[in-house]
């Protein structure tokens, strides 16, 4: 009968250190979020964290603070510096969303926030870091942002930040109900319209705003199953998606060669 042997710390703390063998799970990729404040902000930063499929967030802030959240964390930048002199960072994946920040939260007053203009050097400092895969998400409703930031948001520089070797990029943009086809109408139906708009508490589900938490599982869903390449959802294709399946809508929009999430 052969003697048994009993597990010592020691044996643990050699079996830790041992290298992964080839069989092995591949390691959980890092992300990096720019823009986690505001309502959709708050929402995407909440939705990825539970979801654990990062192994570790870092958080762009203005000043240091504690999130407070399990395997998350924080880099500062520093005021008034270029991009390149901005801190090493080493992430894989990373999230940037145009948002307004609720200033009455202190969490929220200081995290960093990008404007139009920090697209394209913010997106050449992550793929300096490493990230092979960059999401953009515009606000769920353009209606929240300054008149300033909405100019800005239509003339992102997205060719030049396609251009720098993203293995994938996704762009997903603000929601928007598809036009009708014909936009021409009698004035019958202009009349009937009107009165119909009387009853504007009653309308369907597909007639209410676009709500952040909609948006957020759409990036979600897209970063997901997305392949590698360029991404562009369109604002009518984000808006059929807040309507029904968001994850059957992503697999059209992508087409056959979706990953199952």
């Amino acid at each position: 009968m052969r003697p048994t042997h009993h597990l010592t710390p020691l044996d643990a703390l050699q079996a830790a250190s041992r290298p992964a063998t080839p069989g092995r799970a591949p390691a959980q990729p890092l992300l990096v979020v720019a823009g986690g404040a505001g309502v959709l902000g708050t929402e995407l930063l909440t939705r990825l964290v539970a979801s654990q499929r990062y192994r570790h967030t870092q958080v762009l802030v203005r000043e240091p603070f504690t999130m407070g959240l399990r395997n998350v964390g924080t880099t500062v930048l520093p005021e008034c510096a270029a991009p390149r002199q901005w801190p090493d960072l080493q992430a894989d994946v990373a999230l940037v969303v145009f948002d307004t920040p609720r200033l009455y939260y202190d969490r929220e007053r200081a995290l960093w926030m990008p404007r139009p203009a920090d697209l394209l050097p913010l997106a050449t400092w992550l793929r300096a870091s490493g990230v092979h895969t960059l999401a953009v998400v515009l606000p769920h409703a353009q209606g929240r942002l300054p008149e300033a930031v909405k100019r800005g948001l239509a003339n992102l520089d997205e060719q030049a930040v396609a251009a720098l070797g993203f293995e994938r990029l996704l762009l997903v943009r603000t929601a928007r109900k598809p036009a009708a086809p014909d936009g021409r109408r009698n004035l019958f139906e202009k009349v009937a319209g009107g009165m119909l708009s009387v009853f504007g508490y009653m309308v369907p589900q597909s007639e209410q705003p676009v709500r952040a938490s909609r948006v957020a599982a759409f990036a979600m869903s897209a970063l997901q199953q997305a392949p590698p390449g360029i991404h562009v959802a369109a604002p009518e294709t984000v808006w059929r998606a807040l309507q029904g399946d968001v994850d059957q809508t992503v697999r059209d929009w992508l087409g056959a060669r979706a990953t199952p999430g």
